[in-house]
């Protein structure tokens, strides 16, 4: 079955709402530019009250205390925006030991997998290596529609017909990821096209910024669950 993933948990009865409706796994963002920005504590105590069987998952964009954080909330799992790559070389990763107790999700911008060409060359530099050791089985990497100025939460969709060649190629080596613009209306679509492992929505499912609403989550869950049930 697909992986769901709600993000952009700000208290806790959103979060169980998710839970219920089944989604696998709730995010937290702690990048403080966001509208759903959640401080450390909350994330601790929205944690320590949910059931252990759902993933908790961190999002940031470059912070160095990232899988601190992570442990102190009682994460299992750190979604990290990547910096943009320089010209003159692959994007820099962080250094693995840095992740040895939580798993490591990668997230980039739609435009650097759109192209085939592209996502076969960014396979050797991001998606099949961590400086030099493959990824962990556990790992996955996130496509979102944002872009090296706006890392994520931009409520809008990317070409899912353009990219569908790049992500044959990322779904053959790793747990590919799909965000960005998603809703209930339209997430069965982007299952069949690309046939992610995981979604993940966050505005797609708001009453408003940093507010779930609940029939909207319900409604995205069931959709991906009917088609699921329909690729089977």
């Amino acid at each position: 079955m697909t992986w769901i993933k709600i993000c952009g948990m700000t208290n806790l009865e959103d979060a169980l709402i998710a839970v219920d409706a089944g989604a696998d796994a709730v995010g937290f963002v702690f990048y403080e530019k966001s509208p759903r920005c959640v401080s450390v504590e909350t994330a601790r105590e929205i944690c320590a009250k949910l059931p252990e069987g759902v993933e908790k998952v961190g999002v940031f964009v470059g912070e160095l205390q990232a899988a601190e954080i992570a442990v102190s909330c009682g994460l299992g799992a750190v979604q990290r925006y990547i910096g943009r790559p320089r010209s003159d070389g692959p994007i820099k990763l962080s250094d693995p030991q840095y992740w040895k107790r939580v798993k490591s999700y990668w997230a980039v911008p739609s435009d650097t997998f759109l192209d085939e060409q592209i996502a076969k060359s960014n396979l050797e530099s991001v998606a099949l290596r961590r400086h030099g050791a493959l990824w962990d089985s556990h790992d996955a990497i996130f496509v979102d529609s944002g872009n090296w100025q706006q890392h994520g939460g931009t409520g809008k969709t990317f070409d899912w017909r353009e990219a569908a060649s790049a992500f044959k190629i990322l779904n053959a080596h790793l747990r590919v990821v799909l965000a960005g613009g998603l809703t209930a209306d339209n997430v069965g679509d982007a299952i069949q096209i690309l046939q992610p492992w995981g979604v993940d929505v966050a505005s797609g499912v708001e009453a408003r910024p940093g507010k779930k609403d609940p029939e909207k989550v319900r409604a995205f869950v069931r959709a991906v669950r009917e088609m699921d049930a329909r690729v089977a």
